[in-house]
């Protein structure tokens, strides 16, 4: 193993990316060395890296798979050589959040984007033991690299308490607004919609399986004189997966009385909710942040059991490290629909 390896590093500001070499991390005791081949980028990632939100010198990446290069001292469960799934951090387990079974409201948790994240945009990742999962056998790699994204998406489902025989809208058809359209039919839910801007992203949403798809602009949003109005063709569950504020908003008005709608998207631009709207029709608005805690097995499972239209969620091949910008730039721009797989 050579003393440096290659990262997308943050520069610092919008957009500010290069590949830089930088020293490989010691392995230390509990610690494991994980050579990357294959890295999803998230929405979060473009936050980070477009918006600017990232620290300087760190790199960005969480949706990872790889093989075992070499461990730490008291690493028992891991061989080098050993083909693993990025994984949730395992949390404190003793606050109260953690002890009702919601790890992602860990009292001890960080928040996204203040600490140096060293993630999978580089040649080889350092994670503690218990961050990892093995593969699963049969299951392959491209597929596997889906199973971080697929849990945020469970994890919105989960919110929604939504059951078969349930009315579904999503927003947004990015990367978890289309995993959580495929997983919701996966699950059985038959009327699954998805409101979207891009034609692109429309097309993705209709392949992975929505029965409805729409623009923005052809949702009927009552006006703030008609709090109790429902409209026509209502839904029971409204999944926002875009993080626009509008969009929020008129996913809000979507919902039949005592509907539920869950913010799974993250973003700056604040909406602004009736609060008569809420009382009037005694709707539920939650968030959904990252997993459930046995979201990563229920992803895997999931991926293993042949029901998600994997070639259809992601892009097809990969792109290394020095066209990650550019590609970033085109997911946000809505010009590419589907999850890219970077391979450092």
């Amino acid at each position: 193993m050579t003393a440096s390896m290659k990262a997308a590093v943050l520069g610092g500001g919008p957009g500010k990316l290069a590949v830089q070499d930088v020293p490989v991390p010691e392995v230390g005791d509990g610690e494991v060395l994980v050579a990357i081949d294959l890295c999803g980028i998230c929405g979060s990632d473009l936050h980070m890296v477009i918006d600017g939100w990232g620290r300087k010198g760190s790199w960005e990446g969480h949706e990872w798979v790889g093989r075992v290069e070499a461990i730490g001292p008291s690493v028992e469960r891991w061989r080098v050589g050993d083909v693993v799934v990025g994984g949730p951090m395992v949390r404190c387990g003793e606050c109260e959040p953690c002890r009702a079974g919601r790890p992602s409201l860990c009292a001890e948790r960080d928040t996204p984007g203040v600490g140096a994240e060293h993630g999978g945009f580089a040649t080889y990742k350092l994670t503690r033991e218990s961050d990892l999962l093995a593969m699963p056998d049969g299951l392959d790699a491209r597929a596997a690299a889906l199973a971080e994204p697929l849990a945020v998406a469970l994890h919105g489902i989960h919110q929604g308490r939504v059951e078969p025989g349930q009315s579904v809208l999503v927003m947004g058809a990015g990367p978890i607004g289309a995993l959580t359209i495929a997983a919701l039919r996966a699950m059985g839910v038959d009327d699954v919609r998805c409101s979207e801007p891009a034609p692109v992203r429309r097309e993705l949403a209709a392949a992975v399986g929505a029965t409805r798809v729409i623009a923005p602009d052809d949702l009927i949003v009552p006006s703030i004189a008609e709090p109790g109005l429902v409209v026509n063709d209502a839904v029971d569950v409204v999944l926002e997966c875009s993080g626009n504020g509008k969009a929020m908003e008129a996913g809000l008005a979507q919902l039949k009385r005592a509907g539920v709608l869950v913010l799974v998207g993250a973003g700056m631009a604040a909406p602004k909710f009736d609060p008569n709207r809420i009382l009037l029709n005694e709707v539920t608005i939650t968030g959904a942040f990252t997993y459930d805690f046995d979201g990563f097995e229920r992803a895997l499972a999931l991926l293993s059991g042949g029901k998600m239209p994997v070639d259809a969620l992601l892009e097809p091949g990969t792109v290394g490290l020095d066209e990650l910008l550019d590609t970033m730039s085109g997911l946000a721009s809505g010009e590419i629909a589907g999850k890219v797989l970077v391979k450092p």
